[in-house]
């Protein structure tokens, strides 16, 4: 059946691929975007220009549009987006489909004995601090944890909006991927680098870039609300990945241990003091199968390699 699907972010990266394989699938795709970056979408697509920060602009831009049956939200990363969300589409959606992270685990801490499931954070009993400077761009970095969960905090507690809050694992993509985390590593093992880390054993889960976008797609074809995580089997820590990424390029790679363990991610983009490896036993009940982390993750390890080449 044919979907009205509103994108709120759909010119890069995951949204960009999202976008894809709503539009082949046979879907009424709109993207919401400020309209500072091109789409190869063409008349294929609705296009609204609007900030998304700015909750006048989101409403009036949205008064004669919907109801939409499904609203992507890709940039909800903070209370204060969460409220413009629901002062925008409530009552006129009919599932709202809010990417959040695994990094929203952090607040935990860090060395779990198993992998973390969805009721593992207590999401009804967080704190919301809608006081606090979100829009700062000087502070993104600072809050994008605290921020992550207190939207998803704030959407469940209003409840005005059916909500699902896909919690992906880190994405890896080629030289697309503007975070450029898979990158640092691959330049570090061609430039024969000693990479620091904390903690040999501290895994984490990660995905492919493809795999995200189909993900999602499939949690807004679901009926299912509430949290979900989303990874592939095989987790690695920074320390494994960089000896993967030795043996795919067939380079020797060096390693050296820095104690105590680092500040997360200061060493380098995947280091962390402990394991945080998603449960996804939800969406395989649900009858979503993520694969392994080997099946991808060596061919997307030569993307960055041709690239930097």
């Amino acid at each position: 059946m044919t979907k009205n699907i509103l994108v709120i972010g759909g010119t890069r990266y995951i949204g960009r691929l999202l976008v894809q394989r709503l539009l082949r699938a046979g879907h009424r795709v709109t993207i919401a975007t400020r309209g500072y970056a091109p789409d190869p979408f063409g008349d294929r697509i609705a296009r609204v220009r609007v900030d998304r920060r700015n909750e006048t602009a989101m409403r009036n831009a949205f008064a004669g549009l919907g109801p939409f049956d499904i609203v992507y939200d890709q940039m909800c990363y903070n209370p204060l987006d969460a409220a413009i969300a629901v002062r925008t589409f409530a009552g006129k959606v009919g599932r709202y489909v809010m990417a959040s992270t695994i990094d929203a685990y952090r607040i935990l801490g860090y060395g779990h004995g198993r992998p973390l499931r969805e009721s593992d954070l207590a999401i009804e009993a967080q704190t919301i601090d809608t006081n606090y400077p979100w829009h700062d761009p000087c502070r993104a970095t600072e809050c994008y944890v605290a921020g992550k969960v207190q939207a998803e905090a704030y959407l469940v507690r209003d409840g005005s909006l059916p909500l699902v809050t896909p919690r992906m694992a880190h994405v890896l993509g080629g030289p697309e991927d503007f975070t450029g985390r898979l990158a640092h590593y691959v330049e570090l093992a061609r430039l024969n680098g000693v990479l620091d880390y904390s903690n040999v054993d501290a895994a984490l889960s990660f995905m492919p870039l493809q795999g995200a976008a189909d993900f999602l797609v499939w949690v807004g074809m679901q009926a299912f609300t509430g949290a979900v995580n989303a990874a592939c089997d095989g987790a690695l820590s920074a320390a494994r990945l960089f000896e993967r990424i030795g043996a795919v390029l067939d380079t020797d790679v060096a390693l050296r241990r820095i104690v105590p363990p680092a500040e997360p991610g200061r060493l380098s983009p995947f280091d962390v003091p402990g394991p945080m490896v998603l449960d996804t036993s939800r969406a395989q009940a649900l009858g979503y199968r993520f694969g392994h982390c080997d099946e991808w993750i060596d061919d997307t390890i030569q993307l960055h390699d041709l690239a930097f080449v």
